[in-house]
C-alpha cells in the first residue's frame, strides 16, 4: 500500500477556526460602533445647523413680509396665505414645511419680544425648552 504524503498546509487548507471567526466578527462589530456613533452624531450636529439656517431664512421672510405690508404679522400662517386687510402682500413668502424645524416640531413665533419686534424659537431636537447639543433651542433674530 502506498501512503500519500502528508501535506503541511492541510490544517489551513481547512478554513478558519470557531474563534478566528468569532475574533473577526467582533472586530467588524466594533469597527461599525466607533463609525455608526459618528454617523450619528454628525447628523444631529447637521440637523441643528440645518434648523439654525432655517431659523434665519423664516426671519428674513418675516422681515420681507413687514417690508411689503408694513407691519409684522401676527402669526407665520401669514407667511403662507394672505391675511385680510394686508396691502401690499406679495407672497407667500413660506411654505408650510418651513414652520416646521428639521425635528418636525413647529417653529413658534411670538410678535414684539423685548427689543425684538419679533423672536422665532425651536425647541432643538428634543422638543422641551433649554437642553444643551442638538437639544437646545434655537432663537432668532
Amino acid at each position: 500500500m502506498k501512503t500519500m504524503p502528508r501535506n503541511r498546509n492541510t490544517r489551513r487548507a481547512r478554513g478558519f477556526t470557531l474563534i478566528e471567526m468569532i475574533a473577526v466578527i467582533a472586530l467588524i462589530a466594533a469597527i461599525a460602533a466607533l463609525v455608526g456613533g459618528k454617523i450619528i452624531s454628525n447628523q444631529k450636529r447637521a440637523q441643528w445647523n440645518l434648523a439654525k439656517t432655517q431659523m434665519q431664512n423664516l426671519a428674513n421672510e418675516v422681515d420681507q413680509y413687514q417690508s411689503d405690508v408694513g407691519r409684522y404679522p401676527e402669526s407665520l400662517q401669514q407667511l403662507i396665505a394672505a391675511p385680510s386687510g394686508a396691502d401690499g402682500w406679495l407672497g407667500p413668502y413660506a411654505k408650510a414645511a418651513d414652520l416646521k424645524d428639521p425635528w418636525h416640531h413647529d417653529i413658534a413665533y411670538t410678535a414684539a419680544s423685548g427689543d425684538n419686534p419679533f423672536e422665532l424659537r425651536s425647541l432643538g431636537a428634543d422638543g422641551k425648552p433649554g437642553g444643551d447639543g442638538a437639544d437646545k433651542d434655537l432663537v432668532a433674530p
